[in-house]
């Protein structure tokens, strides 16, 4: 590795060029990349409620629907303002009462099912369903939300998916530019206070800003990402990649001491020693991202492919870039070295090992009502009931809850064979389910009177084609609820017994699905990132005790970082309980793996078991300490600021990983060897002591 650090050294200039020049395409690709709002489109495409989908934009042009509640407006505008709509780019039709007849005819005389599905005479409201022929996030669906919008008069709002969706685009649009400034100050204070230079961490922040261009950049091969891994990608990969830097910088002032005014000779061997160990330690991150590409729900894989990218990214920027920008800037970095402001608790290392038996009390105290929490804690699925309630997104279905007690839309579809007569009896059963308003086909839009003949063509089309038949059914009862998941299962019991082919599709049974399918997800990507890991650390170390050791540690941390919201009555989006314990596991086993390789190192230099963990300790945890306090400033900021509660929870949990994995490397770990000294001895690679130790040592060893 020598000769390839004295190479970036001899061209550091030209290194240095090239990836500025890198900037400019992975701007490009970075602009070209589409962000994907809808997280429900993660969902495996050959389940059925995605099949459905697919059918109503094939067979019925509909790819998606809003509906509208206008209030106090008098009939006649309302159907202008309706026509209006109808002219807006992607929208295919806009349905009220004026669709199926005139608006002369007085509402009093349409037929009851009619006039209750589309009026509310106490809260004087009516409301309109907007059909659109794109896909729910299409980009082409939200911009015929925003020009709707245009049209709309105050008192009329736009509720759905669609324009949830829309809404989520535009905070994210807003808050993401945030996020990253906040991240960089946050990150630069720490650093400014634990390391002894004021530009060096500037540089730092730069290569990883670099590297983070270059990911992003190169998702334009991907075609789309979704809106977490593009609010999350910059702050995640700033926090695991920090630490990176600390040990190219640590490592270049320690070969300046050996090698006295030939900073290029010291830099080439620090590129050297990182590689050796960088390496190693970012295999254990890439390799946690990588498990979540385990997962059905492929928001997982989207999120991982991006994020191993993304350390694999930083550390070549780490062994390539940095060093070259440091040895450019050398003289100005110089000028700007100050003493470090951040305490040096390396000396703490006498005390924890002689009262090592306090925190496997503590351990083996904690552990159990931490197991409690992490499985009993709270999870939820309704993405749209925690966005802020300023969103008009947020305010339409409060209206709508309000007025109509409409919680969510179903549509069912049945083939097209299926008799009038059983349809209209299959109807009558939904509509007998609790928790369900209205069920509107043809025959309760038409009141059973006209003749199919007599329908206008483009009102027929909309529920009716050669191949299906569509019903609405709407209900009381919120997404993701649990009266909501029964009703559609009773729903789907009764449509099976008409039309084994027919099928549930909307936003609920799709939510009912993720539910399902992620709680399975759950349960594989912790075992397969556990267990990747855990082979990972065995060939490291070659060892059969220390992977046990290690990832029982930090799982522990992991458990208490997880099951805090059970104490605290919080309760976390369901994507953050399947992905934090990957990334915390991912992230922060560097901290018990480089504390390892130096008790590891003690040992086989000779040193009694006590001496040897005091001192594996003494010359690791100033380096944990600020790698730690690096990642929770990187996401600890965003995680206060954040609107959107996703990011804001998956962030906040990060960065309260991060500090807990500290604590418990910090304390635990070197408990641990002390207790399985022996076995970790006997089990293990390069552990063995090269002479043996003295009489007066034997009671250590």
């Amino acid at each position: 590795m020598i000769d390839f650090g004295k190479w970036v050294v001899k061209h550091r200039v030209i290194i240095f060029v090239i990836s500025v020049l890198l900037l400019i395409p992975s701007s490009i690709g970075f602009i070209k990349t589409r962000i994907n709002y809808d997280i429900l489109t993660y969902l495996p495409e050959d389940i059925e409620t995605m099949e459905g989908q697919d059918i109503l934009v094939n067979n019925f042009g509909v790819g998606a629907f809003s509906v509208c509640i206008v209030e106090g407006m008098p009939d006649k505008d309302i159907s202008a303002m309706r026509k209006e709509m109808c002219k807006v780019e992607n929208v295919k039709d806009v349905l009220w009462y004026d669709s199926f007849v005139d608006v002369a005819i007085p509402k009093e005389l349409l037929p009851e099912s009619l006039l209750h599905a589309f009026t509310n005479i106490d809260a004087d409201s009516t409301i309109m369903f907007v059909l659109y022929p794109t896909s729910m996030s299409s980009d082409e669906t939200m911009q015929a939300i925003e020009d709707l919008r245009e049209i709309l008069s105050d008192s009329s709002y736009l509720s759905g998916m669609s324009a949830v969706v829309t809404d989520i685009r535009n905070l994210c649009n807003q808050e993401i530019p945030i996020y990253v400034i906040i991240a960089v100050v946050l990150a630069l204070l720490i650093l400014a206070v634990s390391m002894d230079s004021v530009l060096a961490p500037v540089f730092f922040l730069l290569s990883i800003g670099m590297a983070i261009i270059y990911n992003m950049g190169t998702n334009v091969i991907k075609g789309e990402i979704s809106y977490v891994t593009m609010a999350l990608a910059a702050v995640l990969q700033l926090g695991v990649t920090m630490d990176y830097s600390i040990f190219l910088w640590h490592s270049y002032e320690e070969n300046q001491t050996r090698f006295p005014n030939d900073k290029p000779r010291a830099m080439a061997h620090a590129i050297s020693n990182t590689i050796s160990s960088v390496v190693g330690s970012s295999i254990t991150t890439v390799a946690g991202f990588i498990a979540l590409c385990f997962m059905s729900f492929t928001l997982g894989m989207d999120l991982g492919i991006v994020m191993a990218k993304g350390v694999i990214l930083g550390v070549i920027s780490c062994v390539t870039i940095l060093p070259s920008m440091l040895l450019i800037f050398d003289k100005v970095i110089e000028k700007t070295k100050h003493r470090v402001f951040l305490p040096d608790i390396g000396k703490i290392g006498g005390f924890v090992a002689k009262r090592f038996y306090i925190f496997i009390a503590l351990f083996i105290i904690i552990l159990i009502p931490a197991i409690y929490g992490y499985t009993h804690t709270s999870v939820y699925y309704d993405l749209a009931g925690t966005l802020p309630k300023s969103l008009e997104s947020v305010t339409a279905q409060e209206k709508l809850d309000e007025q109509y007690h409409m919680g969510a839309t179903h549509m069912v579809l049945v083939s097209s064979s299926l008799s009038d007569k059983d349809t209209a009896k299959m109807t009558d059963e939904i509509n007998k389910i609790d928790g369900v308003k209205a069920a509107l086909g043809l025959d309760i839009i038409t009141n059973g009177m006209l003749p199919k003949s007599m329908i206008p063509a483009k009102i027929l089309s909309v529920f009716e084609t050669e191949n299906y038949k569509m019903l609405l059914i709407s209900t009381e009862y919120r997404v993701a609820s649990d009266e909501v998941n029964e009703q559609c299962v009773k729903i789907n019991n009764i449509i099976k017994q008409y039309d084994e082919t027919a099928m549930l599709v909307g936003e609920a049974p799709c939510t009912k699905d993720l539910i399902e399918i992620t709680d399975k997800d759950f349960k594989t990507v912790s075992a397969v990132s556990i267990g990747v890991i855990f082979l990972i650390i065995a060939f490291v170390f070659k060892s059969i005790s220390l992977p046990v050791i290690l990832v029982a540690v930090i799982e522990f941390a992991i458990f208490i970082n997880l099951g805090i919201p059970a104490y605290t009555g919080t309760v976390l989006p369901f994507i953050a309980s399947i992905v934090i314990g990957t990334i915390q596991l991912g992230a922060t086993v560097d901290y018990a793996i480089l504390m390892t390789n130096k008790y590891k190192r003690e040992r086989n230099h000779g040193l009694a078991k006590v001496e040897a963990v005091t001192e594996a300790m003494n010359s690791s945890v100033q380096s944990i300490l600020v790698s730690a306090l690096s990642f929770f400033a990187a996401t600890f900021g965003v995680g206060m600021y954040s609107q959107i509660d996703m990011i804001s929870s998956l962030c906040t949990l990060m960065a309260r990983g991060a500090l807990i994995s500290m604590v418990v490397v910090i304390l635990v770990l070197p408990s641990m060897y002390m207790v399985f000294d022996k076995l970790i001895c006997a089990t293990s690679a390069g552990f063995k002591p090269k002479q043996v130790n003295a009489p007066s040592n034997a009671e250590n060893v």
